[in-house]
């Protein structure tokens, strides 16, 4: 993937899609306050969806010299980081037509499928080759690191390829923003992360 550069993005759309327990409010904090320190003004939006049980979360992230409004609408996202794969799907229609997605391989049975009424698609990686698309078995990468709870920061690391902050900026807001005790999970898992789009 090509860099986003700070030159080049004038504003830029991030949205951060996934499911209601898989740390996107953990990884959108983490982001909101490395952009503010790198200088750019940064809108985030409220949470949107049913977070708390499972539902589907998304949160829009505006960053660039100055932002007016969190809001992204179809066709505006610069790039989409997605925690799950039916949510990838979900939210393509919000890229634009240079746009990028990071999509960890998970995937989470939403309620119409847990309760019998749908079937999860069995087809959505091949539906997603059409876009800018980099696939990351997240966790796997954050058991490796010590805990899957850590797939978000997995992903952060592989945003972290993407833009043009450096690797001490992020770590230092990881370590602000996770208990001690976890610090150095979530730092192997975001060096796993940015690994994979090095």
């Amino acid at each position: 993937m090509n860099k986003i550069e700070r030159e080049n993005i004038g504003t830029c759309n991030l949205m951060i899609v996934g499911v209601g327990g898989q740390g996107t409010l953990l990884a959108s904090k983490i982001l909101g306050k490395v952009l503010s320190e790198e200088g750019y003004d940064v809108k985030v939006s409220e949470v949107h969806g049913m977070s708390q049980r499972g539902g589907s979360v998304v949160t829009y992230v505006k960053f660039g010299e100055k932002v007016y409004s969190p809001i992204i609408d179809k066709g505006e996202a610069d790039v989409i980081i997605s925690f799950e794969q039916l949510e990838a799907l979900r939210y393509t229609e919000y890229l634009k037509p240079n746009g990028k997605m990071l999509i960890s391989t998970q995937k989470i049975d939403p309620m119409p499928v847990i309760t019998g009424n749908a079937e999860y698609p069995e087809n959505i990686e091949k539906l997603l080759e059409k876009f800018n698309v980099t696939f990351i078995d997240a966790v796997d990468l954050a058991l490796k690191a010590g805990s899957p709870k850590a797939a978000n920061i997995v992903l952060l690391g592989a945003f972290s390829k993407v833009s043009d902050i450096s690797a001490d900026v992020w770590k230092e807001h990881i370590k602000k923003s996770v208990p001690e005790k976890f610090i150095e999970l979530n730092l192997k898992a975001f060096d796993l992360g940015s690994s994979i789009c090095a």
